[in-house]
């Protein structure tokens, strides 16, 4: 259940906005390893050995770890998503109290209250 002061509408239009955030920040991260992988097809550097900075490897890496760590993201919206519609979204898995309406604020696809959340 939603908190009084937020409707299942708005809800789902929050979630719906951040959703479409963490959807551009999967796509550029993609991009990046995209790019970083062409750029070092035709390279013919050692980076592996190079002495003045991060390496490809370690480039390549970074931007897919941050794309997996936004896919996550979107998986917990897209769950968020569905308990707006099941009529559960805004209430504490474990003890089914409501969430505080600025812990959702923060974390719009949490499942647990503050005493929970450990």
């Amino acid at each position: 259940m939603v908190e009084p002061a937020e409707d299942a509408e708005s809800a789902e239009r929050r979630l719906r906005g951040r959703l479409a955030e963490v959807e551009a920040r999967i796509a550029a991260q993609h991009r990046a390893v995209d790019g970083i992988v062409e750029s070092a097809r035709d390279a013919n550097a050692d980076d592996e050995h190079d002495p003045e900075g991060a390496t490809l490897a370690w480039e390549r890496q970074q931007a897919a770890a941050l794309a997996a760590e936004a896919q996550a993201e979107r998986t917990r919206l897209l769950a968020a998503l569905e308990r707006v519609a099941a009529g559960t979204y805004g209430r504490c898995e474990v003890c089914g109290r409501p969430i505080p309406a600025g812990r959702l604020e923060v974390r719009p696809a949490a499942t647990r209250c503050v005493e929970h959340a450990g």
